[in-house]
């Protein structure tokens, strides 16, 4: 049967998912699902995944969008997890180069600041070991005047000098998205909206879930040999259904990001700097926006729609002003934000900024797999680790024998650029301009699809029509379509927020695209009137929601 992720399949995926047993399900479609899933396919299993929002609607698509080693986790000692992580930015660079950018970082060294002149240039340089940097991007550390050169707007009173160092930038939410379709490519059953309502046992071991579609409220049975319990800041809630929540337990934090146009912080290039509390948080630069964050404190609250609280929003807002005195944000000049939950594994007596990034697996007596914890840029290795077990499990009970992982090897879905990068980017933004895009846009496309995007220019000729109809552009009405036919698009907000980025960084796109979204999905998916104005509810909160603070 020929793979599909398509949402206008969802029915005839539910079906098969019913119909076949797994060797492993996995519940949660965040970056460590996603990463499990792929993994798992690649060395041979039968893998199916679900996941009870979107893809990434969770912690996944509202990180600080960093492919980044974790700087500060030196300082906390966590040599281990730098040197991992560290290595990990230049494996997914390679293998996913549309989604991941490599950007020059300054970290300004004020007075009485986080780190001096000595600890940031041992500080770089350790972590350019440990990471593996290539000589070309290893650390530089600046003058004063150097630092005031690459930035402007730093508070030069208090400056003393800088340190100068690479990182990646990536969308968080499509990269998770390019890790599930590579792994549906090769085989994985995949769905979202697909909530699992309760475990399946027998003779006391968990054998599948009772999943119920949250669009329809249909349930089906999933089986498998194995359940990998995935679900980020609802692992928690999966254990306590599994009677398992025993020993260590989530603590969940919260952080939140502000954006701000680029008129208002015409920031020269991505800044690591420290706040008035003795943090140190991101100004990044992103299409003409620059946005700031992020917060770290306790949460306790509803898991699905964290919020920015007026709190969150002063904090971010005097930390910009007070490291670029002469900004003078205000609130009037936050055009979106988004608040994204940290599922991190509690030690006592630990502040939030404080608890280990370092991932953990814990195994219930009812053979349910739990990996909790970990960064995003973490996910490949944090995989490899559960399928490791799971393999290891599966061979001491079927005898099957399964190779090592081999996912530093995989291009994933979108990544694909024989004849290198630059020079395909350089081709299909050329041939975007040729369709009548401006470069701008045409850039934004290749940028957002990689070596997929001749499949998002191949339905423009056929769009003409009904861009005219529908009153949306003709790039965006081509990326809703591939959206629905290749990125289970299901609801109007996941193409204006996850699969677009638009209700971060392009609010005025999102709330052009809003009503004719929900009317050409309600078209094509034959929704009656009650669920078109519930989606149109739901994506028109959402982009309200990131602009306002409670």
């Amino acid at each position: 049967m020929t793979q599909t992720f398509s949402s206008l399949k969802r029915n005839d995926i539910q079906l098969e998912l019913a119909r076949e047993t797994y060797d492993m399900l996995v519940i949660g479609g965040g970056i460590t699902g996603a990463g499990i899933a792929l993994d798992g396919a690649v060395r041979g299993l039968k893998v199916a995944l679900i996941e009870m929002q979107d893809f990434a609607a969770g912690t996944s698509s509202r990180s600080t969008k960093l492919v980044h080693g974790g700087l500060r986790y030196l300082k906390q000692g966590e040599v281990k997890l730098v040197r991992e992580v560290g290595r990990e930015r230049a494996i997914v660079y390679e293998n996913a180069r549309h989604v991941v950018i490599p950007e020059w970082m300054l970290m300004p060294i004020i007075k009485g600041g986080t780190y001096g002149k000595l600890a940031t240039s041992v500080g770089l340089y350790v972590y350019d070991w440990l990471a593996g940097v290539k000589r070309e991007e290893r650390r530089k550390m600046l003058s004063k005047s150097e630092t005031i050169a690459k930035e402007p707007l730093l508070w030069q009173d208090k400056l003393l000098a800088g340190g100068y160092y690479v990182e990646y930038r990536t969308d968080d939410a499509r990269l998770t998205i390019e890790i599930m379709k590579a792994a549906v490519s090769r085989g994985v059953k995949a769905v979202n909206y697909t909530k699992a309502a309760q475990f399946l046992y027998e003779n006391g071991k968990v054998v599948g879930v009772k999943a119920e579609d949250r669009n329809s409220g249909q349930t089906f049975e999933i089986r498998a040999s194995k359940i990998v319990n995935a679900a980020g800041p609802w692992v928690d809630k999966l254990r306590e259904l599994d009677q398992s929540k025993q020993g260590k337990r989530l603590h969940l934090t919260k952080g939140v990001h502000i954006v701000v146009d680029q008129s208002r912080f015409p920031l020269r290039q991505t800044i690591y700097f420290d706040t008035p509390d003795g943090r140190m948080v991101f100004a990044v630069t992103r299409d003409g926006k620059t946005y700031i964050g992020t917060t770290d404190t306790d949460y306790e609250g509803n898991l699905e729609h964290p919020r920015m609280t007026k709190a969150d929003l002063t904090y971010l807002l005097d930390a910009a002003n007070y490291m670029f005195p002469s900004i003078g944000l205000t609130e009037a000049d936050v055009e979106a934000s988004w608040a994204g939950l940290r599922p991190l594994i509690h030690e006592d007596g630990k502040s939030p900024s404080e608890l280990s990034r370092k991932d953990e697996i814990f195994l219930s007596p009812s053979g349910l797999i739990t990996i909790a914890g970990g960064k995003l840029t973490g996910y490949r290795k944090m995989a490899e680790r559960v399928i490791d077990l799971v393999a290891e499990q599966l061979n001491k009970e079927t005898g099957r024998t399964f190779p090592g992982c081999s996912t530093d090897q995989i291009k994933l879905s979108g990544g694909d650029f024989p004849e290198g990068f630059d020079a395909f980017t350089a081709k299909w933004t050329q041939h975007g301009i040729h369709q009548g895009l401006s470069e701008k846009r045409a850039a934004a496309l290749v940028r957002r699809y990689g070596s997929n995007v001749p499949s998002v220019y191949a339905k423009f000729d056929s769009l003409r029509e009904a861009s005219a109809a529908y009153g949306m552009e003709i790039d965006a009405l081509a990326s809703l379509i591939y959206g629905i036919e290749e990125e289970m698009v299901t609801r109007p907000l996941d193409f204006l927020n996850r699969r677009t980025g638009a209700v971060n960084f392009d609010h005025q796109s999102a709330e052009r695209w809003l009503e004719p979204t929900v009317r050409f999905m309600r078209d094509t998916f034959h929704w009656d009137e009650e669920t078109a104005l519930l989606y149109l509810k739901e994506a028109r909160d959402g982009i309200r929601f990131a602009k306002e603070a409670v």
